[in-house]
């Protein structure tokens, strides 16, 4: 069995998750891995799934996109890649990286570039800008995975210098201390 990427997008309403594994298990496709979210009244979602020898990619896509055509959903189907394996000393911690501060223009590529000019890689991200100078109304958490080889040190200080700059408090946690702080 091959591993396939459906990717749908569309304005969210009821019944699309239903729709797409409905017509995913009716195919003969096993979903392995789901994530979906809305944003601002559109949906988007990702799954991953096998699909059976005998069922090419491009008959899956055509039967999704006539499925969702009543949904008006945009659909996407393509091979699972797969890429190298992680090179030997590559291990990584889970650190939880969040952001508070008035809305404006960069703050996402800000944020990001200095994490990927030191190798971190983002695995989950949720920002959420509400306008205005309330630092409580625009957030972005990052869940991310640091490089056990890279300077650590540095890399604080090249994200807490780029978060001064661009107005936005900042705390850096590894994962478990993350959750276990905000474990109800």
């Amino acid at each position: 069995m091959c591993k396939i990427v459906v990717s749908v997008l569309g304005s969210d309403r009821p019944g699309i998750v239903a729709a797409v594994s409905g017509i995913l298990f009716d195919q003969g496709c096993n979903i392995e891995d789901v994530t979906q979210t809305t944003l601002q009244a559109e949906f988007a979602g990702i799954f991953i799934a096998t699909i059976p020898e005998t069922l090419a990619p491009s008959t899956l896509s055509s039967a999704l996109q006539s499925g969702l055509a009543p949904l008006r959903l945009e659909v996407l189907v393509k091979r699972l890649e797969r890429g190298p394996e992680q090179p030997p000393g590559a291990e990584a911690a889970p650190f939880v990286i969040t952001t508070l501060g008035p809305d404006r223009k960069g703050l996402v590529a800000g944020i990001t570039r200095v994490m990927a000019s030191f190798g971190v890689n983002i695995t989950n991200l949720k920002a959420v800008f509400r306008g205005g100078t309330d630092p409580s109304r625009n957030v972005m958490i990052y869940e991310v995975d640091v490089p056990l080889q890279m300077d650590q040190a540095a890399f604080r200080g090249a994200i807490r210098e780029k978060a001064l700059e661009l107005g936005l408090d900042i705390t850096i946690q590894h994962r478990r201390i993350f959750v276990a702080i905000n474990r109800v």
